[in-house]
């Protein structure tokens, strides 16, 4: 290789920076700032503080505010337009956005929305941000499943309202004497709370075979239909795993140009320094 591929192998202001953005280091720093302002938050609906700790925390919330608005900044220098390209970058401009607003006036209720910038762990963290992709990438298929409940829920709202709500009973009217009032309380049901001694038991003692529909609903939704929600989101958050690895792959497959230069360099002075250490043998 030439002298000069070699002296132009030094790495650019812009992948150095990019390189600090990603470190495992820097990351952990906005993550503990993220916790501290989420406790300084915290802290400041005591009512019993003093005017002193008042101002004290008021001022730890506007240096992390700033330090926030810096690496913004850093990665908005870093990436040019392709900062607007990443969908976490705009949730954390957002929040940062939503924070510089004076919360004075009409603007006083954006004071308490503050606490949403603990939100930015999410994108700061990858664990999390990889729970919250699944959790996007499995939308359609959970609104296939929410679809199969909504017609299992009409269909059973129908039935209790016919079989049930007929009855002058006023608890049968009042949770079955509508579609809407039937809807509600087989949703109570789903949830199984107070499913059994609520409902069911007394609705028995008018109707002493209505177990027949409540198992096979309480069977059919709660553990069948939901239970596919849990399928979807961990095959989605596999799926995202691999995803992922395929992208390291790649990403560690796409050197650039600079990258190759700043490793055969590298190389070079390996080679020098082998070369020094070697003993040299007599002519």
């Amino acid at each position: 290789m030439t002298k000069s591929l070699i002296q132009g192998a030094s790495l650019s202001l812009t992948d150095k920076l990019k390189k600090l953005l990603k470190g495992d280091k820097f990351a952990f720093a906005i993550a503990a700032l993220i916790v501290v302002n989420a406790i300084t938050l915290g802290l400041e609906t005591n009512p019993n503080l003093s005017p002193e700790n008042t101002e004290l925390l008021f001022w730890v919330d506007k240096v992390i505010l700033v330090i926030f608005s810096i690496e913004l900044s850093l990665k908005l220098f870093a990436y040019r337009m392709n900062f607007f390209k990443d969908g976490w970058n705009l949730f954390d401009l957002l929040i940062i956005t939503v924070a510089w607003i004076p919360a004075s006036g009409a603007f006083a209720v954006l004071r308490a929305f503050r606490i949403l910038r603990v939100l930015r762990l999410i994108s700061v963290i990858p664990q999390m941000r990889r729970v919250i992709g699944a959790i996007v990438h499995s939308i359609p298929g959970m609104l296939s499943v929410i679809g199969v409940l909504c017609i299992v829920f009409y269909v059973a709202a129908v039935l209790t309202t016919k079989l049930f709500g007929q009855h002058p009973d006023p608890n049968m009217q009042e949770w079955f004497g509508t579609i809407s009032a039937s809807a509600y309380t087989l949703f109570q049901i789903m949830t199984l709370e107070s499913w059994s001694m609520g409902i069911v038991r007394p609705t028995m003692e008018i109707f002493p075979h209505s177990w027949i529909f409540f198992i096979p609903f309480i069977i059919i939704t709660s553990f069948a239909v939901l239970n596919l929600f849990i399928g979807i989101i961990v095959d989605a958050m596999q799926t995202s795993h691999e995803n992922d690895t395929d992208d390291k792959i790649t990403e560690m497959a796409a050197l650039t140009h600079d990258d190759l230069r700043a490793l055969i360099h590298r190389f070079d002075k390996l080679d020098e320094k082998i070369e020094k250490l070697a003993p040299k043998t007599p002519k």
